[in-house]
């Protein structure tokens, strides 16, 4: 028995990253799995090599009409919606004088209002299955400040806030919405020419685990939360940082 066996998932960034492993996890717990992305040669790559559990899709977040066609195809293709990860993020790094509007937006648009109409657009299927969970991604950046990403920063503290939300609004339906709160991960964002400028082994050496985070870690916590054993959560913060927000072991007193 597979952990979300007979559950159907919608994913957005799946592409790639955590997005990616959340989808594997799901299938091989027994999901059926839509996954979307703008990146479709990849998406539709994750897809094919997930079998007839998963069907891939191009996937705007930020546009209405692409939501409304991804639930759509997983009502048609598996009869039903019972999880929704918001997954698709975007970064765009830089000091509050010298954000662009255009850049900032970009972020809030993707990351936030993408959140919003992901959330918005499976409430119908899921009161019609009876319930659901949505699993919103967030970031340690939605719990603290971060100095250089104020728009990605703005997105993820909005992120928490629409998460509470939805879970007193939804809740009579069944439905359960928790955020996640991932930290460092070893993603292509972290990887791209944004960072370059970041000490990266410096950041995560002063964590209490003393190491970047990796997808298929997050992707569990994603998949307790898709699955009936987190059936009590709703409205809450679901924190995998490394102990990041736990403090820095780069001060205080030795203790060996």
């Amino acid at each position: 028995m597979g952990r979300l066996d007979g559950k159907v998932a919608l994913i957005s960034g799946a592409a790639r990253g955590q997005g990616e492993a959340e989808a594997r996890r799901f299938v091989a717990e027994g999901a059926r799995v839509v996954l979307g992305d703008v990146l479709e040669a990849e998406c539709h790559a994750v897809g094919e090599s997930l079998g007839g559990a998963a069907r891939a899709i191009r996937l705007d977040v930020t546009r209405e009409e692409d939501w409304a066609r991804a639930v759509e195809t997983a009502t048609l293709a598996f009869g039903r919606l019972d999880v929704l990860v918001n997954n698709a993020g975007i970064v765009r790094t830089g000091a509050l004088e010298s954000t662009s509007l255009e850049d900032y937006r970009a972020v809030i648009d993707v990351n936030q209002v993408g959140t919003f109409l992901g959330m918005r657009a499976v409430v119908p299927a899921m009161r019609e299955a009876g319930g659901g969970s949505i699993i919103n991604i967030s970031s340690n950046a939605g719990i603290e400040g971060v100095q250089g990403v104020i728009g990605y920063v703005a997105s993820k503290w909005a992120i928490r806030g629409m998460t509470k939300t939805a879970a007193l609004e939804l809740g009579r339906y069944g439905i359960r919405v928790n955020s996640v709160h991932p930290g460092g991960v070893a993603t292509p964002m972290i990887g791209s020419d944004d960072f370059d400028s970041i000490d990266q082994d410096a950041v995560w050496s002063s964590q209490p685990i003393p190491r970047v985070g990796r997808p298929e870690e997050i992707a569990s916590l994603v998949l307790f939360l898709a699955s009936d054993e987190s059936s009590y959560s709703t409205g809450s913060e679901f924190v995998a940082d490394g102990g990041g927000l736990a403090g820095s072991t780069a001060r205080g007193v030795d203790t060996d």
